[in-house]
This record gives C-alpha cells, sequence and structure tokens, in this order.
C-alpha cells in the first residue's frame, strides 16, 4: 500500500501505471493482480485502510474528553495528520476524486463511520448545551468535514512557503497544524450557543 500511495502521489492516478507500483514495491507485476482487480481497487483499498488509520487516531485523540474538548481534539488531530502525512494527504484529497469507481459506483462506509463518529461528538456537545442545536449534527459535521478537506486542498496544492512566490503565483505554503487552531475558533464560534437567548 505505501508503494501505491508513494506512485500515486509522485504521478498522479490517471498517470500512474500498475507497473510502476509493482517496480517500486519490488513484486512482479501480476502480484498486485492477485490481489486487486484493477488500479482503482488498488486506490480504493489505499483509502479504507487510511480512513481505519485515521478513525484510530482520532478515537484516541478525544478519549475521555468533554464534547467540547473532544471537538476541538478532532480538528487538531485530523490536520496533524494531513501535516505528518503529506502523500497521503495528496492522494486522498485529489487522486481519489480521480477515480470514477470511488466517486459514482463505491458505497464509501469507512467515510460514513468518519462522519457518524464527528456528529456524535456534536450531538454530545449540543446535548451539553456547549454548542447551538439550530443544525442537525450530522449537516455539522459533513460542513466541518468541507472546511477540513477545502484547508487539507489548498494545502497541498501550495508550493511556496509563505514569503516566497509572486502576485498571481500557487497559493503560499501554511501552517496547517496552526490553522487547527483558526477552524477551531471559526466552528466554535459559529456553533456557539446564544445562552442569553435561551
Amino acid at each position: 500500500m505505501g508503494a501505491a500511495e508513494r506512485i500515486f502521489a509522485r504521478h498522479g492516478f490517471f498517470a500512474a501505471k500498475v507497473s510502476d507500483v509493482a517496480k517500486e514495491a519490488g513484486v512482479a507485476d501480476g502480484t498486485i493482480y492477485l490481489y486487486f482487480k484493477s488500479k482503482d481497487d488498488l486506490l480504493i483499498a489505499l483509502f479504507e485502510r487510511r480512513m481505519v488509520e485515521l478513525t484510530a487516531a482520532l478515537q484516541a485523540a478525544i478519549a475521555g474528553k468533554t464534547p467540547r474538548e473532544q471537538l476541538r481534539a478532532f480538528i487538531r488531530m485530523y490536520l496533524q495528520k494531513v501535516h505528518d502525512e503529506p502523500a497521503a494527504a495528496e492522494v486522498l484529497t485529489i487522486e481519489l476524486r480521480q477515480s470514477s469507481k470511488f466517486m459514482k459506483e463505491y458505497e464509501n462506509p469507512t467515510f460514513a463511520d468518519f462522519l457518524r463518529m464527528l456528529g456524535g461528538i456534536i450531538a454530545a456537545a449540543q446535548a451539553s448545551g456547549d454548542v447551538t442545536s439550530a443544525i442537525p449534527a450530522h449537516v455539522a459535521a459533513r460542513m466541518i468535514f468541507g472546511v477540513l478537506d477545502e484547508l487539507t486542498l489548498a494545502w497541498v496544492l501550495a508550493k511556496a512557503p509563505f514569503g516566497g512566490g509572486s502576485a498571481g503565483a500557487r497559493p503560499k505554503k501554511f501552517d496547517i497544524v496552526r490553522a487547527a487552531d483558526w477552524v477551531i475558533t471559526l466552528v466554535t464560534t459559529g456553533l456557539e450557543a446564544n445562552k442569553e437567548s435561551q
């Protein structure tokens, strides 16, 4: 899987060949086909493995915390993982969407579990009165993921560090770990329960 992730990140999903993955892994081309029917299936398996790992890391990060702190820990851990594993972030944010099989046919149960976990955190924070219940928890979960996904995309696509580049160039690299605090501020301020009107 690591070889596939490196090849997809380096060459892009469309340009990558199964033979490139086999060469990177140090195996014969046919060996890949023993486990995966196609390049799309390999990409989907990579996604599933990464989502299981991410979900486990998120569960560990939120354990024993209040719902409000769970929300903060969830956002921080997500963006920390993006920072720590940029090739995986690139493959899952950009290349995964290049697979029509993934986009049109795949049921995506691991992502549904991810959204349920985030929705459960938000629902618990709503029940405790920490955040408003004006937005259904499952909708708020998708909204928060949208913010995280877009930040990840901007960070992956950014080439020059802050201070580099010129006007009209690609966006400058920003501190994705620090961005977690920006997202937390946006989310908690936007979801903050107005105690005076209750």
